[in-house]
């Protein structure tokens, strides 16, 4: 939740945008994009709730439902309420018509709006172009504020512990939901309103017990105040092999390549290659098969990509993670990951926490 004066200089940034990209209109649905504007987002259901943007104010379309919620969270922005029986499209169309959006020539669109609820706009502004409001939102959202950095620094910390909590539950014979169960303990206890995912969001944990040789990827993650938490660290059961020791020097090798090549001024696709570069000279480059990480803030995952031939420029505020990875078909996996932020001459880290690998006792 924002104050009153924040949401006029992000409503009032976002309006300059609009500007620059030669947009009439802008239409957010219950986002990320949305709470970044105004402060809130409503449940993305069937009802159909907007944010309209035009040059010179901002309405919200709402249904009576939740309209003392949002009053009392945004007070000074205006609301137009519909009721189920009667349906959306008569009070949208009376609001386009309060901020001159039924004459608008380009509209740019919330990519994450229900396309029942778009298909109330076509037939409310036939005449206007669609296009995607990210040209306007993301540049605000890709650079954070001080007090934004302030959230993501809490958050981080919060991971930190549910990353120790779930290596402590990490045990010969430990089952897999149950280390999840303690990262999310610990998310919870920190006062997260959300846990995102735990152990690794590309597996799905289940009742198997861990046994002695296995590599566990912790990679966990929560919301605390509205902003995101992503982390990865590695724990191994039983004496680590020499395979093991080496992909994971690899991996680390990897990820402080990425910290070094990040730096104001250096591009996404730099970072990724340096990170990538490092895999490759040892001879695992088949084995590293995504991005080398993505930008953390509201969602967590959001521009900016750091990835191969993204030629976005980075700017201080930003923040992304850099999360290498090596996976061996028929072996085991190794990622670290670390969420950093963008300054002049460099990154700095939000995670306190070693990268050695964690080895459990395997007998």
């Amino acid at each position: 939740m924002i104050d009153a004066s924040t949401r006029g200089e992000r409503l009032g940034a976002l309006r300059q945008r609009m500007r620059e990209t030669q947009l009439d209109l802008v239409a957010l649905a219950p986002s990320d994009n949305l709470r970044y504007v105004v402060g809130f987002s409503p449940v993305a259901d069937e009802r159909a709730c907007l944010l309209l943007v035009a040059s010179d104010s901002a309405v919200v379309l709402m249904p009576s439902l939740n309209a003392e919620q949002a009053a009392a969270q945004a007070p000074e922005l205006e609301l137009v309420t519909w009721e189920d029986d009667a349906g959306p499209v008569d009070a949208l169309r009376g609001m386009l018509e309060r901020v001159g959006g039924a004459a608008a020539r380009r509209t740019g669109v919330d990519p994450e709006m229900r396309a029942d609820h778009l298909l109330l706009l076509q037939e409310a502004i036939p005449n206007t172009t669609f296009v995607t409001a990210s040209v306007a939102v993301r540049p605000l959202r890709e650079v954070k504020s001080a007090e934004e950095l302030r959230m993501l620094q809490a958050a981080a910390q919060a991971a930190d512990d549910a990353v120790r909590a779930a290596l402590s539950a990490c045990r010969l014979g430990a089952i897999e939901l149950d280390v999840g169960e303690a990262a999310a303990a610990a998310f919870h206890a920190a006062g997260c309103e959300e846990v995102l995912f735990t152990i690794v969001p590309h597996h799905h944990s289940g009742r198997r017990a861990l046994d002695a040789g296995d590599a566990v990827v912790i990679d966990i993650g929560a919301r605390l105040h509205g902003y995101a938490s992503d982390i990865t660290r590695m724990a191994f059961v039983g004496a680590p092999t020499e395979r093991y020791l080496e992909v994971h020097r690899v991996v680390e090798g990897a990820v402080q390549a990425g910290l070094g090549a990040t730096r104001a001024g250096a591009t996404c696709h730099d970072v990724d290659a340096a990170a990538r570069g490092a895999i490759e000279d040892a001879g695992f480059g088949e084995y590293f098969v995504h991005r080398t990480g993505h930008g953390l803030g509201l969602s967590v995952h959001e521009p900016p990509w750091i990835m191969r031939g993204e030629d976005v420029e980075l700017r201080v505020g930003m923040v992304h993670s850099i999360e290498p990875g090596i996976y061996l078909p028929g072996e085991f996996g190794v990622r670290l990951e670390e969420i950093v932020h963008v300054t002049a001459d460099g990154c700095e880290r939000f995670s306190r926490l070693s990268r050695e690998p964690y080895v459990v006792e395997g007998d």
